[in-house]
């Protein structure tokens, strides 16, 4: 680290960096979100689906985020577990309008939280109830119900409902998330050693 990284770092100045994890069922909107989340120069006009994943970068008043665009097509969520010790944080997508997909969602949940890489860890996950603008759309509370999210206990977690094509909701909870990470220990502590 250069003496001007180290001075910028000193009077707060240089942003801290963490890396977060984007994942949710294919088609909730992940990509959509993130690219909403960019400075508008920086923002893609055509959204095609992840194949594998891709690394995207914006940054807020404090932070700087690195987020790892996971495809959420059958085929590849095995992929996500590759970088679970590399997350500080994970925003996990749901398609509000996609009741018969909701039981997937919360099983792929259900799978994340009780991975080895995460279960012990206290990352903040926040949780977006996607496409609120559609008329199927169920809310924000129900969606909390249907993936049982009452029954994390040892991480910090939030849901805003949010309709990712005209960025209503993002910033409550990027908010949200930046707050939780600027409280906690970037390492997230394992909590066995509690």
């Amino acid at each position: 680290m250069g003496l001007f990284d180290k001075l910028a770092g000193w009077l707060g100045l240089k942003k801290k960096e963490v890396h977060v994890l984007c994942l949710g069922l294919d088609n909730s909107g992940k990509t959509t979100i993130i690219n909403k989340l960019k400075p508008s120069n920086a923002q893609t006009q055509d959204i095609v689906p992840t194949i594998g994943f891709s690394i995207e970068k914006f940054k807020t008043s404090s932070l700087s985020f690195t987020v790892f665009d996971m495809s959420g097509q059958g085929r590849y969520r095995n992929l996500w577990e590759h970088y679970y010790k590399e997350g500080q944080a994970i925003i996990f997508v749901i398609d509000s309008s996609d009741k018969l997909r909701m039981v997937v969602a919360k099983e792929e949940l259900d799978t994340l939280l009780n991975h080895p890489d995460i279960k012990h860890r206290r990352l903040p996950i926040l949780f977006f109830a996607n496409k609120m603008d559609l008329r199927d759309a169920i809310s924000s509370v129900k969606v909390s119900q249907l993936l049982s999210l009452e029954n994390i206990k040892d991480k910090p977690w939030h849901i805003c409902a949010s309709d990712a094509l005209k960025g209503e909701g993002l910033q409550d909870g990027v908010d949200w998330l930046q707050d939780q990470i600027t409280q906690s220990d970037p390492s997230n502590e394992d909590m066995r050693d509690k």
